[in-house]
């Protein structure tokens, strides 16, 4: 374990803001995607550039099954490699959590239509790394997917991530920490409702989920790395039924018309989600006062921006949800 890293330690934040943008986990892949053909086909409805800028910050890839009609399906992926030096099972929930939460940004009928792969990697036989293994396929092979009715019919392993070489005599090595990649891929109904991070131009709220109600644990965070820590207690999925809640609600709110932008938080936080939906956009966005840990905590949810008469309609049914608790305005 690590020593737990104190967002008190933070003291500048605008420099705590550049930091994070500019690790590369966070950081613009468009060196990586621009040197590619993102249409090839004709049947791609959703490649990784948004908007009339181009940013690439779409959730998932989303193509159709023939050149006329609007289905499709949807493809997207989930990784927190650094999370698992302090909680392998959690890092696998994470994986997990993040590939869905990235896909349902294209509309898809229901959870159980989600398929998963499942690339693990690992140091097999390094002192820990078995038992880690072990212990995040567990987490979600026999825990996390049956919970949620998702099946993983396919994968592949890695389980050679440590090199070893001498420099002038002197033995050195590196070891990766096992990693669990997540696809995943799903049927879509209608690839015209896909979602993406760009706002529109309107008198809109901003809202985040937040399933882990408040928590806002920073270990294995960007934000830890980038002050040389690694911390101690680490995002997890604490409720399968309300990660399925989310889903749901997504779903039916984007269904309904509801939702004008969509984000999953992930590496880097709230801040890094709507600094990627305003960058998607050039819109500004007046964020409501944040701690630290609010800010930089890569707590499994989203933000969405709807429009603001629609959310005033919709705070019965919110009241009523199973995930009032987690659901806040953040931002105009």
């Amino acid at each position: 374990k690590g020593d737990d890293f104190d967002a008190a330690k933070v003291t500048d934040l605008k420099d705590a803001i550049y930091r994070v943008l500019k690790n590369p986990t966070v950081a613009s892949k468009s060196f990586l995607i621009s040197i590619g053909d993102r249409s090839i086909t004709g049947m791609v409805a959703r490649d990784q550039m948004v908007g009339r800028w181009q940013v690439p910050v779409a959730d998932a890839a989303v193509t159709t099954t023939s050149l006329v009609g609007y289905t499709g399906e949807a493809m997207a992926m989930g990784e927190r490699p650094p999370v698992a030096l302090l909680n392998p099972a959690a890092s696998a929930r994470l994986s997990v959590a993040e590939s869905i939460s990235n896909i349902m940004s294209a509309k898809i009928e229901k959870i159980s239509d989600i398929k998963l792969s499942a690339n693990w990697m690992a140091a097999a036989g390094q002192p820990g790394e078995d038992q880690a293994l072990f212990e995040g396929v567990k987490a979600i092979g026999m825990e996390m997917c049956p919970a949620l009715g998702i099946a993983i019919p396919v994968g592949k392993d890695s389980l050679s991530m440590r090199t070893t070489w001498n420099d002038e005599g002197e033995d050195k090595s590196v070891t990766s920490p096992m990693s669990g990649v997540i696809t995943a891929f799903a049927p879509v109904t209608d690839v015209r409702q896909t979602l993406t991070p760009e706002l529109k131009d309107l008198e809109s709220v901003l809202v985040r989920i937040d399933l882990s109600k408040g928590q806002f644990r920073l270990g294995g965070s960007i934000l830890a790395q980038v002050y040389k820590a690694i911390g101690s207690v680490t995002p997890d999925v604490d409720s399968f039924d309300d990660f399925k809640a989310f889903f749901a609600l997504v779903q039916d709110w984007n269904n309904r018309g509801l939702i004008k932008a969509y984000h999953d938080i992930g590496d880097g936080g709230l801040l890094a989600t709507v600094a990627e939906m305003m960058f998607a956009s050039r819109l500004g966005v007046a964020l409501e006062d944040q701690s630290v840990a609010s800010l930089f905590a890569e707590e499994i949810g989203a933000v969405l921006q709807i429009a603001k008469a629609d959310w005033e309609d919709l705070q019965a049914e919110v009241a009523a949800s199973t995930l009032k608790d987690a659901i806040a305005v953040v931002g105009t």
